[in-house]
């Protein structure tokens, strides 16, 4: 599969997301950012993702994209802690990353908290 991102790993069903945040989906923080996940029927991806950054914290587009564009690659270079564990089970896992954070982040440290991240959630679907 490779240290790709792809179109299929988008999280866009309106359904699910709002299903997530309804209160169907478990949530951590791991400073700057909160993760919410939930298991959801396989989809052509094993992890599907979405992510956000508030307009609150950011009012200029270029820097929540800057922020956005940060937690993409950072989760693209380390996706495969948590894709090694969901591959082997039935059902898909659809996750929400969302930044909390006012000040623009290190992309050193953003790669850190994807890693904890992503390990946390794996351990917990184990």
């Amino acid at each position: 599969m490779g240290l790709t991102f792809t179109k299929a790993e988008r999280l866009k069903s309106k359904k699910t997301i709002e299903k997530m945040f309804a209160g169907g989906a478990r949530s951590f923080s791991i400073f700057p950012v909160r993760v919410v996940y939930m298991p959801v029927e396989k989809h052509e991806a094993d992890v599907s993702i979405l992510l956000s950054v508030s307009k609150k914290r950011f009012k200029r587009a270029v820097k929540r994209n800057r922020v956005k564009r940060q937690l993409r690659e950072a989760y693209r270079k380390n996706k495969t802690l948590l894709t090694h564990t969901i591959t082997a089970r039935e059902y898909s896992l659809a996750v929400a990353f969302i930044y909390l954070d006012d000040s623009l982040p290190d992309s050193i440290r953003v790669e850190e908290v994807m890693q904890k991240l992503l390990k946390r959630i794996a351990e917990n679907q184990v």
